[in-house]
């Protein structure tokens, strides 16, 4: 082979080289990377699958609109596996690594804690959509779930009503996290100044992916013995599966020590046998069940994804309110994007801002424009034997949230960032 031969070779590898990354430089450019970030093995998968899903189909969506900025979005999944450091190495991987311009995901408070370092060293977004405990404002997040104000507060207050059964004991139980922690220091402050005794609130937790609840619910049974109880949980993950078994089988119903969950929902009443478990309640923001045009539409579109998907369980797929909080999060922050026509960090929290959609809630949410929070309204609902919940109690109008608990001392002129 001559040297010209050789050299032509040569030349026309390196063009096609130069070609390839010009192209594929090209072709990133044309699309927003957005990253999610939720387990999807360990005991947080029963909760966090879902929430990737729904994500995808959001972005799904707001891609046959046109997409952003008229570039389309371009999902990249990560699974940090229910292990809390992991989250934060794969964030780090997100930001630094995959160039995502956001990302939605985390469930439990101990995985939010272990990224907020990542995202506030790299000046990057995380849309959190999780009811969480508050006592946090951190200028790289918006919390599109519940602070205690709009779930834990409302829901007690539904349980020492008439209405509610009129509760005067009270068993706040929970895995042994940040959130349960937090959220039953708040409500333990709360109960006293309305003048529960120390000596009628109970307070018991368990382990990440706890099963044997068999002790802690014949404890239940005793302690209701003093007074109209109730139980305040705040498990999570695979736990709820036994735990509401185990109150099935001890005959422990809602109409003798009601249970109000902060933590489960739709999807974690999917596969259960919810007969035993009538009346019990759950405090959220949103349900499957409420009836309006926007959540109509919002099933319909989830359960044809499912479908299209061949999710696992397909034809059975619920929705539930941390979809709702991630659904409605993906299109603030593409209407934010729009509004700064720019996806960098500080000109979308600039934009977020006021920002507004109209839900399947059926409620409109706005953005707070100070403290990172939406403006959400609080609904009890009861189990009812499909697995659905009954709404038996809602506010008139969203509430705006209070990340700093009013009943925390030092948290006076804390709400905004």
């Amino acid at each position: 082979m001559s040297r010209r031969i050789i050299l032509k070779a040569a030349a026309a590898a390196a063009f096609a080289l130069v070609t390839s990354t010009t192209m594929q430089a090209a072709l990133a450019a044309d699309t927003i990377k957005v990253g999610i970030l939720h387990s999807l093995s360990g005991t947080m998968a029963i909760s966090e699958t879902s929430l990737k899903d729904v994500a995808l189909m959001t972005i799904a969506e707001i891609n046959a609109k046109g997409g952003v900025l008229g570039k389309k979005l371009e999902a990249v999944v990560v699974d940090p596996a229910s292990n809390w450091p992991l989250f934060a190495e794969k964030a780090r991987q997100l930001v630094a690594q995959d160039k995502v311009a956001v990302v939605f995901g985390c469930w439990t408070s101990v995985s939010r804690k272990s990224v907020l370092p990542v995202f506030k060293e790299l000046n990057s977004l995380l849309f959190y959509p999780v009811q969480y405990e508050g006592e946090e404002l951190e200028k790289n997040v918006f919390y599109t779930g519940a602070a205690p104000n709009q779930q834990a507060i409302p829901a007690v207050e539904y349980l020492m009503s008439k209405d509610g059964g009129g509760a005067k004991r009270f068993v706040l139980l929970g895995t042994d996290y940040v959130y349960p922690r937090t959220t039953n220091k708040i409500l333990r402050a709360f109960l006293k100044s309305k003048g529960v005794k120390e000596s009628d609130i109970s307070e018991v937790y368990t382990p990440f992916g706890h099963a044997d609840y068999q002790t802690i619910v014949a404890n239940i049974k005793k302690f209701s013995t003093g007074g109209k109880t109730a139980v305040i949980s705040t498990i999570n993950g695979d736990s709820n599966v036994p735990f509401y078994k185990e109150l099935g089988n001890a005959g422990l119903k809602a109409t003798d020590v009601p249970v109000v969950a902060f933590s489960v929902g739709e999807e974690e009443l999917r596969g259960i046998d919810t007969k035993p478990l009538l009346g019990h309640l759950a405090a959220w923001n949103y349900f499957e069940s409420v009836k309006n045009p926007v959540n109509t539409a919002f099933i319909k579109q989830w359960k044809a994804y499912a479908v299209a998907q061949k999710l696992p369980n397909a034809g059975s797929v619920v929705t539930n309110d941390p979809m709702e909080a991630t659904y409605v999060g993906i299109y603030m922050w593409a209407q934010a994007v729009e509004k700064a026509k720019s996806t960098d960090t500080d000109k979308v929290i600039a934009a977020m801002a006021g920002q507004s959609v109209k839900a399947p809630s059926g409620f409109t949410l706005t953005m707070d424009a100070t403290n990172h929070h939406l403006h959400k309204p609080v609904m009890i609902g009861e189990i009812k034997g499909d697995g659905q919940f009954n709404v038996v109690w809602k506010t008139k109008e969203p509430i705006r949230a209070q990340p700093w608990s009013p009943f925390i001392k030092g948290n006076e002129g804390k709400q905004k960032l």
